[in-house]
Parts: C-alpha cells; sequence; structure tokens
C-alpha cells in the first residue's frame, strides 16, 4: 500500500491516479498512522510537502511551497534521520520540491540546509537565464535531453531522449553534474533528474507529464 498525505493543496488526485496505475494500492489520507515507516513510530505532522511510503520499502517524496519551510515541517516529524538511513537499503524518489530538499542547500530567500542526499545547492532560476524574455516560474513541457552515458539509467527504462516532460519551478538545482541524469533547455541547462545511490529526484512533475511521467513512474517502482 502507498500512503499519500492529504494536506490540502497540490496534485493529489493525478498523484494517487498516476501511482494506481501501476497496480499500486493507494490511499490518501490525513491520519497519521497510514504513514509510518516499517518499524518506526514518528507521528507526522501535517505538511506542505506530501511522503509517499510504499510498504515495499519504495518511496515518493513530492513538494510544494517554501524550501525553509517545508524542511522544517519534514524535520519536525523526525523523519530526516529515518530517510538518510533508509535510503541506503530502498530507492527514494524526490518530485519537484522534493527533489530539492534532497541536496546540501538551498538559496531561496536566504541559505537553508536540505537533506544532503545529493552534492549541490538550489538556486534561483532567473538570476542564471541568458534569455531575458523567458518568464519565471518555468512553466510548462520541455523536452527532456539525457545525459551522455546516462542513458542506460533503470530510471529511463521505458523512456527515450527527447520525450517532454512537464515543469512547474522557480528555483534548480546547480553545481551537480556528477549525479544529474537529464536536463532540460531552458536557455540554460535546467537540471531536470539526478541520481546519487538509491536516492533519484526529478525537477519536473512525472504525475503530470503524460504517458511519459507514468513509465519513469513505472520504472521507479519497479528498482
Amino acid at each position: 500500500m502507498i500512503a499519500i498525505v492529504d494536506y490540502g493543496v497540490g496534485n493529489l488526485f493525478s498523484l494517487s491516479s498516476s501511482v494506481r496505475s501501476l497496480g499500486a494500492e493507494v490511499r490518501v489520507t490525513r491520519d497519521a498512522a497510514d504513514l509510518q515507516i516499517r518499524d518506526q513510530s514518528h507521528k507526522m505532522a501535517e505538511l506542505r510537502l506530501t511522503l509517499c511510503v510504499g510498504d515495499d520499502g519504495v518511496r515518493l517524496l513530492p513538494g510544494v511551497g517554501a524550501f525553509a519551510d517545508a524542511m522544517a515541517k519534514l524535520e519536525a516529524t523526525g523523519l530526516v534521520p529515518v530517510l538518510r538511513e533508509e535510503t541506503q537499503k530502498k530507492p527514494l524518489l524526490g518530485i519537484c520540491l522534493g527533489m530539492q530538499l534532497l541536496f546540501e542547500k538551498s538559496c531561496e530567500y536566504g541559505e537553508h540546509r536540505g537533506l544532503g542526499l545529493i552534492p549541490g545547492e538550489v538556486c534561483p532560476l532567473a538570476d542564471d537565464l541568458t534569455d531575458p524574455a523567458l518568464k519565471v516560474p518555468h512553466i510548462g513541457w520541455n523536452a527532456m535531453d539525457i545525459v551522455p552515458g546516462r542513458e542506460d539509467d533503470p530510471l529511463f527504462k521505458y523512456v527515450k531522449n527527447g520525450e517532454y516532460v512537464y515543469y512547474v519551478h522557480s528555483y534548480y538545482a546547480k553545481n551537480c553534474a556528477a549525479s544529474t541524469l537529464a536536463t532540460s533547455d531552458y536557455s540554460i541547462p535546467v537540471t531536470g533528474a539526478v541520481r546519487q545511490g538509491l536516492v533519484y529526484g526529478t525537477q519536473f512533475h512525472p504525475e503530470k507529464s503524460g504517458d511519459t511521467g507514468l513509465r519513469l513512474l513505472k520504472a521507479f517502482a519497479e528498482l
């Protein structure tokens, strides 16, 4: 069973529909007991991010809102050490803000510490764009350019280079070339997908990326 926190905002319908399409049992809930990681009794505070926990240990960490606020609320649950420990054993996929939380720090309205699971930092997209006509936030479809040599990563088992994915973001990960799996062009290469060991992240939303996103989620679920 995969439990999804209903925190009153976000893309619960599209996320739960995507997970169900993989054949998984899904529960949308506000009940903390539904979200306990195996052998853990931590109580879950209501979050502005969603933590999905599969009973096989595969996890999804989407998120909405500001980095500092989300990180503070995640820390308040007591789950940060659990996530760090469990990612040594089972895969974790961070989505959008959830991906950003995986990095060492963010420069969103000051400097804030992240989970530190992937080397790198999260910075304002507007500061680095080379085309002043482009808007921030970056919203819409963009081609996913798989980094040469990373085409055989298991995350891309059912997708190919150049397929389109859907973004909604104002900040992006940088100084993370060693872990970058794919980018998308937005006058600069925007980090689209990353991996460090069993820790994966996508800046784009697989659950909003049509059939391409479903195939990517299917590949992750099979890890």
